[in-house]
């Protein structure tokens, strides 16, 4: 399949919306990092070394998997299709800036290996829902299959060695992308926040490091690699995600209870304008989608399905709608087309009201 094609035509599996908690947790993520022990690390690597590298890693992956992998190297996309899967969150902003990255991907999506990153690899598992530990286990299994046959930099003291101190040790990066629209509305999302960053957890924007939230929707992961096992550092933010919803849910029942006339009335209202706009941008649309997001987790909308709100929140991003149009957009063009998409993807559904 054509590289563009590919990006285009793919859709992640982790949008299903159909994994445990979803009410709350959007995703679950685990990014293993790991270096070769015979090529210097990244920002010392040759362009050379960098070829080298990607032709190893997906040789192996090729034979232990055939078919099921396409490699996507990043000087073959324009510079839109790079953005692009970064709003799929299969690659990192960085891994997009660099032309001699290329990144791994399983068909459905669930699997992504960035190469020449920070690090020469970065594994990467993606599920929907609170799936933390079945994230692990695939991610361990792709690390296993790579193991085998690659040279890793690893030290009997100090774990994985990485290019970055705060991975050495395990490597792992654990993460949950979470809603929550209703400790936000009620101003108690700072202190939480504040809290969780005490045990060795940090707060993150949609994309991750050095980005916004938008949406209300945040991701949490882990800050300790080292002196830690996997299993507890996945063990630590299972406990602290659990917490977070137990509170988002009790918020979001004070407020059915106490302020629901005014609850389902901005539901309502963002709802309206969400499915009959026909021009919005993209921070207005993916804030009215959370609300409309709140009102079907709530039960208040129904027939609209959280699979069709986690592909739009994708679908209506600038790079990815533009690569849906085969060219570049002016910022007016863009919010006609993704008003012209949302109010078709609603238009389809035979809604019940709040």
């Amino acid at each position: 399949m054509p590289l563009e094609d590919f990006i285009k035509e793919s859709a992640g599996k982790w949008m299903d919306g159909d994994g445990p908690e979803s009410d709350t947790v959007i995703s679950s993520r685990v990014r293993l990092a790991r270096n070769l022990s015979e090529i210097p690390f990244p920002y010392l690597m040759s362009k050379e070394d960098s070829e080298e590298i990607t032709k190893k890693v997906n040789k192996v992956l090729q034979e232990n998997s055939p078919n099921e992998f396409e490699l996507v190297t990043m000087r073959d996309l324009s510079f839109l299709a790079r953005k692009a899967l970064v709003e799929k969150h299969l690659i990192s902003p960085s891994l997009a800036d660099n032309d001699n990255g290329a990144a791994i991907i399983r068909y459905d999506e669930v699997v992504s290996i960035m190469v020449n990153e920070e690090d020469h690899l970065r594994i990467q598992t993606l599920f929907s829902g609170q799936q933390l530990e079945k994230a692990w286990q695939l991610c361990n299994k792709i690390d296993d299959i790579l193991e085998a046959r690659l040279n890793y930099a690893f030290s009997e003291q100090m774990g994985y060695l990485t290019s970055c101190p705060t991975n050495v040790g395990t490597g792992i990066r654990v993460s949950v992308m979470v809603h929550l629209p209703a400790l936000i509305m009620t101003g108690q999302l700072n202190r939480i926040f504040s809290t969780i960053s005490q045990v060795g957890l940090t707060v993150r924007g949609l994309y991750g490091e050095g980005t916004q939230a938008i949406g209300n929707i945040y991701q949490i992961s882990n800050q300790i690699t080292l002196g830690q096992t996997e299993s507890e550092i996945i063990e630590n933010l299972n406990g602290v995600t659990k917490q977070i919803i137990e509170q988002e849910r009790a918020v979001r029942e004070v407020l059915l209870k106490e302020r629901k006339a005014k609850l389902c009335d901005k539901i309502g209202r963002s709802y309206g304008i969400i499915s009959n706009a026909y021009i919005i941008s993209s921070e207005e649309a993916i804030q009215l989608l959370s609300d409309v997001r709140l009102g079907v987790e709530l039960g208040l909308l129904e027939n609209i399905n959280l699979k069709m709100l986690n592909e739009l929140m994708i679908l209506i991003r600038s790079a990815y709608l533009q690569e849906l149009a085969g060219k570049e957009l002016s910022p007016y063009e863009r919010d006609v087309r993704r008003a012209e998409i949302i109010r078709n993807r609603f238009a389809e559904l035979d809604l019940g009201g709040v």
